[in-house]
């Protein structure tokens, strides 16, 4: 899997179940309410660093996914995507990339029509088995619980940006 990795110039993520634990959370007004996990946002972070582009592609909308997004240095952002398929060729022509230079995060059958079409996979452990059995690489983390930095690590030490990106905390 690591020549799979090696090719990944944009990382695409999923939120819920792969960013998130998959929980939705609404308080009495309404209001949406996601837990992110700081270690996932540090690998993004981390990922970009290393010349890797991030976007997300999420069937949801919120504000909360948005701001996140910015937090994090997300290059890529589409919410609302009942079709995500529809949304990766969008991504792809923005980006000015093709799917052999992409990788894709997800953990439902929503996520498969991107998941079949990308260089590298990755689904969570209790994705649905069909979504696993698409994946090059299943995560040995949750969703949610450092899923997302196990595979930025992972794209990192396949790519030979890892050494790097762990210098400044070694020095």
């Amino acid at each position: 899997m690591t020549d799979k990795a090696k090719a990944v110039r944009l990382m695409i993520f999923d939120v819920d179940g792969v960013m998130t634990d998959g929980s939705l959370f609404y308080s009495d007004s309404g209001e949406e309410l996601k837990a992110f996990n700081s270690l996932d946002g540090h690998g993004l972070k981390m990922l970009s660093t290393s010349g890797v582009k991030l976007a997300i592609i999420t069937g949801r909308t919120s504000k909360l996914v948005e701001k996140r997004a910015k937090d994090l240095g997300v290059d890529y952002l589409y919410q609302g995507a009942h079709d995500k398929g529809v949304s990766f060729e969008e991504l792809l022509k923005v980006a000015g990339l093709s799917a052999d230079a992409c990788g894709y995060m997800g953990d439902d059958v929503i996520d498969l029509p991107v998941m079949r079409r990308v260089a590298f996979a990755v689904a969570v452990p209790d994705s649905p088995q069909l979504v696993r059995k698409y994946a090059h690489y299943i995560s040995g983390s949750q969703g949610g619980r450092g899923a997302v930095r196990e595979v930025c690590e992972y794209l990192m030490q396949a790519q030979g940006t890892f050494d790097a990106a762990m210098a400044p905390y070694l020095a």
